[in-house]
């Protein structure tokens, strides 16, 4: 078992983005998804698939909020408002670890 720090992705204020803004603002929140999970902080990540003001978790591979806190802020919907986050230190299985490296395993490859 060990402490990680587990984010609730909550609906923003600022939701009245055109289109085309709003699927720039969800690409650039993927991206940092990978980065994050690349960097080996972000354990496991995904969104709810109903429509509520709840859209989604994260949980990251860090001692602190704090630490979280400065990795949450590099998602550009963060930054703009469309998304925020409620943080919470959690204790789980330390088996989480190894949460990326099975996926790399059996993701399906999409052409």
């Amino acid at each position: 078992m060990k402490t990680y720090v587990m984010a609730f992705l909550k609906r923003g204020p600022n939701r009245s983005q055109d289109s085309i803004t709003a699927a720039n603002l969800q690409r650039s929140h993927l991206d940092n998804i990978t980065k994050l999970a690349q960097m080996g902080k972000l354990v496991v990540a995904g969104p709810f698939l109903d429509t509520g003001d709840l859209r989604g978790i994260y949980i990251f591979d860090v001692a602190t909020i704090e630490q979280a806190k400065k990795l949450t802020e590099t998602d550009l919907a963060i930054q703009q408002g469309t998304l925020v986050m409620e943080l919470k230190l959690w204790y789980g299985s330390a088996a989480l670890l190894k949460t990326n490296e099975i996926h790399k395993k059996i993701a399906k490859v999409e052409i």
